[in-house]
């Protein structure tokens, strides 16, 4: 009985927000980080469908970034590598790769939730700090240099020691 009216004050809850208009809010501080983001960073990408996605959800892949040293640089904001589903492992999303987001794509992103009460300030700080350790991180990437130069990749033969 008790997880019944738990229930029905959850479903009130959700109720209210739809008639306050915070999707509406959430859904354009979510938008306003995306387009931030792409403003101030190249190889960039977007995890999902852009118009049919949850407008509290942002999951972005930046490329020759590792997921995990973005997460120790960005220790102040509320976020997670790959999918909430994979969250506490090392292994890329499987969602990420079943929606065909190759491996090394898998392991830079980021997954980034907005709520109610998260404010405008917020997302510029985010904002800020992300694009800040973007690109120290990619400063030291002999790999993100490579591409910068038009190297291929994937057409390099790589050997083990």
């Amino acid at each position: 009985v008790p997880q019944i009216v738990d229930f029905g004050k959850a479903a009130e809850l959700a109720q209210e927000d739809l008639t306050n208009g915070n999707i509406d809010k959430v859904r354009r501080l979510r938008d306003k980080l995306w387009t931030g983001l792409q403003e101030q960073l190249d190889e960039l990408y977007l995890n999902g469908s852009e118009a049919h996605r949850l407008p509290n959800n942002l999951n972005v892949s930046f490329a020759y970034v590792e997921g995990e040293a973005m997460m120790m640089g960005i220790k102040d904001i509320a976020c997670s590598s790959g999918s909430a589903c994979t969250s506490a492992s090392l292994e890329p999303s499987y969602v990420l790769r079943a929606m065909g987001v190759d491996v090394e794509l898998a392991h830079t992103s980021i997954r980034f939730g907005i709520g109610r009460f998260t404010t405008e300030e917020e997302i510029d700080f985010a904002l800020a700090l992300i694009v800040k350790k973007v690109n120290w991180l990619r400063s030291m990437s002999p790999l993100y240099e490579m591409a910068q130069e038009g190297i291929d990749l994937k057409s390099i033969q790589w050997t083990a020691h």
